[in-house]
């Protein structure tokens, strides 16, 4: 069960739409604005900076459940309004209304800055380790997340990277799959030595998306050789849908898959989604895995 340091009960943790140097997140107390500002309007209203974030916490659960995007966009505007240090407030806005990547990730870096401030300098130094499993750190990583995959999206890779690395410190258990789009990222950039220490790190994931990954470095570390090969039965083992999607063999489909089955074609499609820059990266691993499936 998630420790929180409320009594309050969550309605939902996962928003139905879940998606990917010049600016960096801020350390914890980066911002005073926000945080000024969150203090003056709770004083106003008679509640605590807590209360505050909680009931825009709880518009937030409210935006998630419904349909209509103009309407989840209104209730974030509310959610705001309610407290500034609402940090899932800034993470839908950033789905729904930005036009470009550039207000993305400013959506993004002031949902981070309202996290930290929400959850206080020493939940930087305490629950190092916990994040995730502590209710009230999901708006602040759900930030982080989406920041990255901006930055990565943006060109500014070892910006992305940082802080993957960085959220699987706070939440080493990695409940939002950081871990798969860390190796893809880490592949792609030809990091292998920091590849190779992540799929150390979690060498019991059994997902397929973990074996496709192992393959690949295999490849990259090794070429074509006995341990690569072993690598790759494994994976093709693990999900067989994969190789046509990466070789072009099978089109990919135009929107990603909403629910995935282990060892289905919308799990390969996933993989696929995230990995094929990596595949392509590696000289020869493409003509490798089609000489090899064979």
């Amino acid at each position: 069960m998630p420790k929180s340091r409320s009594r309050r009960n969550a309605k939902t943790e996962t928003p139905k739409t879940e998606t990917s140097k010049t600016r960096r997140a801020p350390a914890a107390g980066h911002s005073p604005d926000i945080a000024s500002i969150a203090s003056v309007m709770a004083m106003v209203s008679g509640a605590t900076e807590g209360d505050a974030v909680n009931a825009a916490q709880d518009i937030i659960y409210d935006a998630w459940e419904t349909d209509d995007r103009r309407r989840r966009v209104a209730l974030a505007q509310k959610a705001l309004k309610v407290s500034p240090l609402c940090a899932d407030a800034y993470v839908l806005l950033a789905r729904e209304t930005a036009r470009n990547l550039d207000e993305a990730i400013d959506f993004y870096v002031r949902g981070i800055e309202a996290g930290e401030q929400a959850l206080g300098k020493a939940a930087f130094r305490e629950d190092v380790g916990l994040f995730w499993g502590i209710l009230e750190t999901r708006p602040y990583m759900r930030a982080r997340h989406g920041l990255a995959q901006a930055l990565w999206d943006k060109g500014l890779r070892d910006e992305a990277v940082e802080h993957y690395q960085d959220m699987l410190r706070l939440n080493p258990n990695d409940n939002q799959g950081i871990r798969y789009l860390l190796i893809d990222c880490l592949l792609a950039l030809g990091s292998d030595e920091q590849a190779a220490r992540l799929v150390k790190r979690y060498k019991n994931d059994g997902a397929a998306a973990w074996s496709w990954s192992r393959a690949l470095l295999a490849f990259r570390r090794n070429g074509d050789g006995a341990e690569s090969r072993s690598a790759l039965s494994r994976a093709i083992g693990d999900n067989a849908h994969v190789a046509p999607l990466l070789l072009g063999d099978k089109k990919m489909p135009r929107r990603l898959p909403p629910y995935i089955g282990i060892g289905d074609e919308n799990e390969a499609v996933a993989y696929v989604h995230g990995a094929a820059m990596a595949w392509r990266a590696a000289p020869g691993a493409l003509a490798w895995l089609r000489a090899c499936r064979h």
